[in-house]
């Protein structure tokens, strides 16, 4: 199969982290810039990375990319590129766009002159002056950054974040997306303890099971390009097979989320139940102070209330500050947390060992990382008396 270029965008802040997914995917020839990674593959890429990627927000095919510093330039310039190669003749193709620090600021207009550029493409392929466009949906972006512009065709439909067990919103709902970048950030491993103590409905502990069960977060959805003729329907099957066959259902984990908000756990019973995972976590209506693990070494993984809206800050800084003291006590452990807070450290009585800048949604937060110790190394005789005594 021919390389083809791909872009998977992401949330500022987890570029990398989206890099090292496809990485691990095999897809190692990648550019990492703000907000996607753009990797070259094949095909099979397309139903690969939209089943498997849990940090990207979509798989996006590059037709092509070129300078534009007027509206006849931006029409030859995609009327050049090879539209007919990828979309049929009975297709439905809408095109939308952005346009920043570029002179083609009118994106109403640009998104008019790549339709009409992208028809004229496919004229001379169909020999037909009119596309009703009653078939599979090819939506078409055209990116104007810095007066270069970017021509894409989105491959996964629906946000990638939308995994399919999700059916009930909860209120401030956390991206799934968000959720498994955090907990691929702290590097939380499925054979260590985690417990999310303010869980709400139950995004961060879903997103660890299905990633300690190794299940690909997309498998039980569809996508755009699932429709796509260019695409065989051998090469989507293969993929499925492939994410079906890696499962690791028979894992036993432990995994904890907790809410003072009965509401909430209601909904994360559900969501998980959805997602296939609920005899994997242990979900309970607990104050995030009642918290207790016979543990020494674990993970607190959470996103706590921000204090976004008016007469809430005064409770949410006591919150933080209840947390540092609670937190304290699980001095051997590694706990994370998300929060648009500028003085959370100095509330939870306690420096980060390292920062990061993440998005929630259009909330610009920081996700503080304190370290614990690593558990000891268990001995190659303690390994094998062990073994013996199972």
């Amino acid at each position: 199969m021919a390389k083809i270029q791909l872009i998977a965008t992401s949330a500022f802040g987890i570029e990398a982290v989206v890099g090292r997914e496809l990485k691990k995917l095999g897809y190692e020839d990648q550019f990492v810039e703000n907000g996607k990674v753009t990797f070259a593959a094949d095909e099979s890429a397309i139903c690969r990375s939209n089943l498997w990627l849990r940090t990207a927000d979509r798989v996006l095919l590059k037709i092509g990319e070129f300078k534009a510093l007027s509206f006849e330039e931006l029409f030859e310039g995609t009327k050049a590129l090879p539209w007919d190669e990828w979309i049929p003749e009975d297709a439905e193709f809408p095109v939308e766009g952005k346009s920043v620090d570029s002179k083609l600021s009118s994106v109403p207009d640009c998104q008019a002159i790549v339709k009409k550029a992208v028809v004229e493409k496919m004229k001379l392929r169909y020999k037909r002056q009119w596309f009703e466009e009653t078939g599979p949906r090819y939506r078409i972006e055209v990116s104007l950054l810095k007066d270069m512009a970017t021509l894409t065709i989105d491959t996964s439909g629906p946000g990638l974040h939308k995994r399919g067990y999700r059916k009930l919103v909860g209120q401030a709902p956390l991206k799934e997306t968000l959720a498994s970048a955090m907990l691929l950030v702290s590097r939380w491993n499925w054979d260590r303890i985690l417990i999310d103590p303010f869980c709400g409905t139950g995004t961060i502990p879903i997103e660890a099971a299905l990633m300690a069960l190794n299940i690909a977060p997309g498998l039980n959805r569809e996508f755009a390009s699932e429709s796509w003729t260019r695409i065989p329907k051998s090469l989507w099957i293969k993929a499925r097979e492939e994410a079906g066959d890696l499962a690791q259902h028979s894992r036993e984990l432990r995994i904890q989320g907790s809410d003072i908000n009965e509401e909430a756990m209601s909904l994360a019973r559900y969501h998980a139940k959805q997602a296939g995972v609920e005899s994997k976590i242990h979900l309970q209506k607990m104050s995030f102070e009642d918290i207790r693990s016979k543990y020494k070494y674990g993970f607190i993984i959470c996103n706590p209330p921000y204090g976004e809206r008016l007469g809430e800050m005064r409770e949410v800084e006591k919150l933080y500050n209840q947390m540092g003291k609670v937190f304290s006590g699980f001095d051997t452990w590694s706990y994370y947390v998300i929060s648009a807070h500028p003085n959370f450290e100095k509330l939870f009585g306690r420096r980060a060992d390292k920062k990061r800048k993440l998005y929630n949604g259009r909330i610009l937060c920081n996700y503080y990382q304190f370290f614990g110790p690593p558990p000891p190394k268990i001995s190659l005789e303690s390994a094998k008396s062990q073994v013996e005594f199972v």
